[in-house]
């Protein structure tokens, strides 16, 4: 049996754009971690992308082979049929959260990373618990800056 690291992701945004968080669960045969931040101003598509951004970060061995789950058609459709190939040809003219899929891109493994939809708020624990510590996240104290997204430097 192959072995795998399991990533599970979600972002929450109260208001869009608005207070937002993210919320990382990565599981590795006994390991598990979890990962959050929020921010004070941002957009639910971003805290999403930035969750898998984050979690495939932390990844040391480029050689393990990964699993996404993400309950966003945003970024696993984007991946899954290519579109953000062709946003990266064109130069990411006129796309929002170019500097965030630029920072995936340099993160991304297309032979060892699959990336697989589930629904959110189902039945899915680790997709609930994500959404639970985004939602916490983003009602914080102490907010981050999203500085792509209050910069302006969303293009």
């Amino acid at each position: 049996m192959e072995e795998y690291i399991e990533i599970y992701t979600d972002g929450a945004c109260s208001g869009n754009p608005g207070k937002g968080g993210f919320g990382v669960v990565m599981k590795y045969k006994q390991h598990r971690k979890e990962y959050c931040a929020g921010f004070r101003k941002t957009t639910n598509n971003r805290m999403e992308l930035l969750a898998v951004i984050v979690a495939l970060e932390q990844i040391k061995d480029p050689a393990l082979k990964i699993k996404v789950f993400s309950d966003s058609r945003y970024v696993i459709d984007a991946i899954n049929n290519n579109y953000l190939f062709a946003w990266k040809r064109n130069g990411f003219k006129d796309r929002p959260n170019s500097d965030l899929w630029m920072r995936f891109l340099k993160v991304y493994n297309r032979q060892a990373q699959q990336f697989i939809w589930v629904k959110g708020h189902a039945d899915n624990a680790e997709n609930n618990r994500c959404d639970q510590i985004a939602v916490a996240a983003s009602q914080g104290k102490d907010l981050q800056i999203d500085p792509g997204y209050e910069t302006g430097a969303l293009f």
